[in-house]
């Protein structure tokens, strides 16, 4: 009775996710990559404790995974000119440093890699946030009635939004 329970619980859990990336904006599909990655990388470093050979192993391939299908492969080095260099770079090297981890079984080389990912991630919350930020200003300039001020309302906004 227990198993039907779990897979049920399973089936939802998945559900979810998937729902949640189909909705997910560019930004936030970023942000859950690197989410995935530090997940993967906090759960190897407890396999590394237990010495779980084999789960450690799944873990931070499966972070290396995410590192370079996901965020890496994702890249538009063109677009994104040196930024996007120094990204691919980084990537690079975590995924280095997270194979040498695996295989010298060093902790301390994946909480590097977590938070080169976390200091990551949090760039793009910010940057998430002041999109945000710009699209509800834009929707109360939309939503502002019409009227002899209407200017005066947009320059007000448009002044606080930084344009």
């Amino acid at each position: 009775m227990f198993g039907l329970i779990q897979k049920g619980t399973n089936v939802y859990a998945q559900m979810s996710v998937e729902t949640g990336v189909l909705a997910a904006s560019p930004n936030k599909l970023t942000i859950m990559l690197y989410e995935g990655a530090i997940t993967a990388c906090q759960s190897a470093i407890v396999y590394m404790q237990k010495k779980d050979i084999q789960n450690k192993g799944i873990m931070l391939s499966k972070a290396i995974m995410i590192i370079e299908s996901g965020l890496r492969l994702s890249l538009d080095k063109q677009a994104g000119g040196e930024i996007a260099v120094s990204l691919d770079n980084l990537y690079a090297y975590m995924s280095h440093r997270l194979t040498m981890a695996n295989m010298r079984n060093q902790p301390e080389l994946v909480l590097e890699v977590i938070k080169l990912l976390a200091d990551l991630k949090s760039a793009w919350e910010t940057i998430g946030n002041e999109q945000a930020k710009t699209a509800a200003i834009s929707q109360v300039a939309v939503s502002v009635p019409s009227s002899p001020n209407q200017l005066a309302v947009n320059r007000h906004i448009a002044s606080y939004a930084g344009a």
